[in-house]
């Protein structure tokens, strides 16, 4: 059987201004060693998400290298993306663990991924207008900044546990941002963590036994999420976990449109609907074996912008060796020593950086701060997620993150349609500061996609 990619050029190089679409590739050697590069990007966040959640490491990279690899399929090869661990479903997974097992954080993964799926089979057949609708920009980048910013208590609880290494970690991030060119500046987050790894090793906080025990090859450790018709308590950690769809649609949306612009091909934006409907299909396969919940992944646009090598055979090639390295037990043991200290660093910068992706949907986008809908939507979100709101009605719970998720959505819509209303929305007055509001959403990337701008 034909494979799908064409040959760029002589395979070797790619001249200047030129790049090497999606349908295209380079030799194979090169084609190996450019998804290589893929996986060292995806890497450092996809294993950050497993070691803060309690998840089996090794287990979330498999099913990235499962997910990513149905991604490809589901878009015809024509959408370069690598799905890695989400960094949305942190705190609805760690509360769900802690008050009900693993099992019911994997529930709530599985629900999450069925709903997405469903999404993307609508948009596939009514186009992504209503989307755009439902969450301007000010909401979309108020969604995707509370997530960043209410995980900072989070990142506090691991830091203080060892806060010379976890300051090590973090400076170790900030400089090699602009200490390095090229690929290795868009992987400050993983130098970071080996940097403080290898400090924490020189300080005795890690205790490598588990690690000497392993085996070398074995296969990941799998888990099924829980059964809601059995236990019907895991119906309560749902309202935690359901906001989370609105960040993989914007973070997909944004992926799409990203990726579009780079190779000058509008057309990829009628694969929304198949990118949406994939990404929830990887996420209930994932939360079905015991895997993190997957995202498209802006690390990798990084490698991307880098190289200039957008071509889909690359991406096959990150997924097979993710899968490969996933089967490996002892480097899954290896990444669970990473040490409190480290994480607290890392977690420092990553969540704040997930933070300032949202600050930056509203720069993109001329968000226009001086209408009052816009201020009170993000003014109020943000709050409820810094603030770590809580309601509780009967057993049924709403988290920060919920609660800011939904303010931004409802304080827009009911303040846009009583202020058109009324006329009182200040839309056609001039503005105070800034420019007007932009029609549609913007381009976003994943909590995940932080890392690019490390």
């Amino acid at each position: 059987m034909a494979l799908p990619w064409t040959l760029h050029g002589d395979g070797k190089t790619v001249q200047p201004r030129e790049i090497v679409a999606p349908g295209e590739r380079l030799s194979w050697p090169r084609t190996i060693g450019i998804g290589a590069q893929h996986v060292i990007a995806m890497f450092g966040a996809t294993f950050l998400v497993p070691v803060l959640t309690g998840f089996p490491p090794s287990t979330t990279i498999l099913f990235s290298g499962i997910g990513t690899i149905l991604f490809l399929l589901i878009t015809k090869n024509k959408l370069p993306s690598y799905l890695g661990s989400s960094f949305a479903f942190i705190a609805p997974v760690q509360a769900a663990v802690a008050s009900h097992g693993q099992e019911s954080a994997l529930f709530g993964i599985v629900v999450v991924g069925l709903t997405l799926a469903l999404i993307g089979l609508l948009v596939n057949w009514t186009g992504v207008g209503w989307i755009n609708k439902l969450m301007p920009p000010v909401v979309a980048g108020t969604i995707v900044a509370l997530i960043g910013f209410a995980l900072g208590p989070a990142a506090w609880m691991n830091a203080e546990k060892a806060p010379i290494t976890a300051l090590v970690t973090l400076f170790a991030v900030v400089l090699s941002t602009v200490l390095f060119k090229g690929i290795l500046g868009r992987l400050s987050i993983f130098i970071g963590v080996i940097v403080g790894y290898v400090f924490a090793v020189f300080r005795g906080e890690i205790d490598f036994k588990a690690v000497g025990e392993a085996a070398w090859i074995g296969l990941p450790d799998l888990h099924l999420p829980g059964n809601p018709f059995l236990d019907s308590g895991l119906w309560t950690v749902l309202p935690a976990f359901i906001p989370v769809v609105l960040v993989l649609i914007a973070e997909n949306v944004g992926h799409i449109r990203g990726v579009s612009e780079m190779v000058d091909q509008p057309q990829l934006n009628k694969l929304t609907g198949r990118a949406l409907f994939a990404d929830g299909l990887a996420t209930i396969v994932a939360g079905s074996g015991g895997g993190s919940a997957t995202t498209t992944y802006g690390e990798n646009i990084g490698v991307m912008a880098a190289t200039r090598i957008y071509s889909t055979a690359a991406y096959w090639v990150a997924g097979i060796v993710a899968i490969l390295l996933s089967l490996s037990p002892k480097i899954g043991a290896i990444i669970t020593t990473i040490p409190a200290g480290v994480l607290g660093g890392v977690t420092t910068a990553l969540y704040g950086l997930i933070g300032i992706v949202g600050v930056k949907i509203w720069l993109d986008n001329k968000v226009d701060f001086s209408l009052p809908k816009n201020q009170f939507t993000a003014a109020t979100a943000l709050i409820v997620a810094v603030g770590q709101f809580v309601f509780t009605f009967d057993d049924i719970s709403f988290n920060s993150i919920a609660l800011g998720a939904i303010a931004a959505i409802v304080i827009y819509h009911v303040m846009n349609v009583l202020g058109r209303w009324r006329g009182t929305d200040g839309e056609d007055a001039s503005p105070l500061i800034g420019g007007t509001e932009a029609p549609a959403a913007s381009a976003s990337a994943s909590s995940t996609d932080a890392g690019k701008n490390a």
